[in-house]
C-alpha cells in the first residue's frame, strides 16, 4: 500500500473497452441518434471479441485487426456561385444546396470532427424550405406603362391642353354677371336694392355699387338710404348668411371652391358657363394687344344688357341673407344678438362643423 498508483496499474485492464471505443467515435457528434448508432457498433464489437477469447481484454485472434467504423463517403455535391440572383423556376433548389453543404463543412472543421461526420448530422438534420416562383400579381388591376419621350411629350401636350382650356372656361365664368339682393341694416333691415355684378368681382366692388344704390333710392326723401352714399367702402361689410367676407375676395372663389357656411352654401351660384355667359372668342379679342375699344363697339357689354335681371342668377334670392353693414356700428354692437353670431370668414375653417358662441363663450342652439 506504499505504492498505491503501481498497485492500481497492475489491476487496471490494458484492452480498450467499449466505452473507450465510443469515446473516441463519439467525437463531435451531434445528434443523439448518431450517438445511439456508435454506441450500439461498441457494444456488439465488444460482443464478438467475448465469443472468440476467454477474457474479454483479449485480441481478436488469427491476428485480425480491430474493425473501424464506417465512414460515409461525402456526395459531392454542385456549388452554386456567389454573388448572382436566380428567378428561376424551383427546379433550382437542387443546385441550391452547395452553399448549405460549403457551410456545414465548415461548421464541423470549426468543431474539429470530420466532414464526413458533419455531412451525416446535417443530412439528418436538415430541412428543405421550397422556394417560390416569382409570378406577377394578378389581383392589380393597374398595369405600368412604358412612358418612352413620345408618350411624354403626348402627355404634357394633353395637359397643355386642359389647362388652357381651363383657362379659357374661368374667364368665361367671370365675366358672367349675376344679381344680388340686399338690405342696408343698422339694427333693422333697411331695403337697398339689388347689384349687379360679375362673378369674378371683388366683394368691396360690391359694396360700392350698394351705396351708389341706396344713394339713388333716397332721392326721393328716403333719407336712410341717402345716408349710406356718404359712408366710405372701407367702413362698409358684406355679411352673407351671418359669414362676413372680406373685400379682397372674389365672388368666383366662394362658388369654385363651393365654400359652406353655417346654413349651407354661402353663394349658390353655379361656377360653368351659362346661357347668360358671353362668348370666348369675343374675351379673346378684347384681351388682344392690338385691340382699341374706342374703334369697335362692345358687344359683350350689348349681349349683357339685352339679358333682364330677371333671367340671372340671384335674382329671386332673399335680400335679408345679403347685409351691407356699417363697421362702425358693427364695432359699438358686436356684443348684441345678432351681430354676435356673425365670424369672419376663414379658408382653412369648416363653418359647417363650427359650434357657435358668443363672445363670453356660451354656445348658441338654433332650431
Amino acid at each position: 500500500m506504499s505504492n498505491p498508483e503501481g498497485s492500481n496499474a497492475r489491476f487496471t485492464s490494458q484492452a480498450a473497452t467499449a466505452e473507450d471505443l465510443l469515446k473516441e467515435q463519439t467525437v463531435g457528434l451531434v445528434n443523439l441518434s448518431d450517438f445511439r448508432k456508435r454506441r450500439a457498433e461498441a457494444l456488439e464489437l465488444k460482443e464478438r471479441e467475448g465469443s472468440t477469447g476467454d477474457s474479454g481484454a483479449g485480441t481478436p485472434r488469427d491476428g485480425a485487426s480491430t474493425p473501424q467504423p464506417l465512414i460515409k463517403k461525402k456526395k459531392k455535391r454542385k456549388i452554386a456561385a456567389k454573388g448572382k440572383l436566380s428567378f428561376g423556376d424551383d427546379e433550382d433548389d437542387v443546385d441550391g444546396g452547395g452553399d448549405s453543404a460549403a457551410v456545414s463543412t465548415a461548421n464541423a472543421s470549426s468543431r474539429g470532427t470530420t466532414p464526413a461526420d458533419s455531412s451525416a448530422v446535417n443530412s439528418e438534420s436538415e430541412v428543405r424550405i421550397p422556394r417560390k416562383k416569382l409570378n406577377a400579381n394578378a389581383n392589380v388591376g393597374m398595369k405600368p406603362r412604358v412612358m418612352t419621350k413620345a408618350a411624354l411629350a403626348r402627355e404634357a401636350e394633353q395637359a397643355e391642353t386642359a389647362r388652357k382650356e381651363f383657362i379659357a372656361m374661368r374667364k368665361v365664368v367671370k365675366a358672367t354677371e349675376i344679381v344680388i339682393p340686399f338690405v342696408f341694416y343698422d339694427g333693422t333691415n333697411v331695403p337697398g336694392g339689388r347689384c349687379r355684378v360679375k362673378k369674378g368681382d371683388h366683394i368691396w366692388l360690391f359694396l360700392d355699387k350698394a351705396r351708389k344704390v341706396g344713394a339713388e333710392l333716397g332721392v326721393g326723401g328716403d333719407k336712410s338710404r341717402r345716408d349710406w352714399a356718404r359712408v366710405s367702402v372701407d367702413d362698409l361689410m358684406l355679411v352673407r348668411d351671418q359669414v362676413i367676407l372680406p373685400h379682397h375676395y372674389e365672388f368666383y372663389h366662394f362658388l369654385f371652391n363651393k365654400v359652406v357656411g353655417f346654413n349651407g352654401p354661402i353663394f349658390s351660384y353655379s361656377a360653368e358657363p351659362t346661357k347668360a355667359s358671353p362668348d370666348a372668342a369675343e374675351l379673346e379679342a378684347s384681351e388682344a394687344p392690338d385691340f382699341n375699344p374706342l374703334d369697335r363697339r362692345d358687344k359683350t357689354r350689348d349681349k349683357a344688357a339685352q339679358i333682364p335681371d330677371v333671367d340671372l342668377e340671384g335674382h329671386d334670392d332673399d335680400p335679408t341673407v345679403t347685409k351691407v353693414v356699417d363697421r362702425r356700428w358693427y364695432e359699438r354692437n358686436k356684443h348684441i344678438y345678432p351681430a354676435s353670431v356673425w365670424t369672419e370668414y376663414n379658408p382653412e375653417q369648416d363653418l359647417s362643423k363650427t359650434q357657435r358662441k358668443d363672445t363670453e363663450g356660451n354656445a348658441f342652439f338654433f332650431s
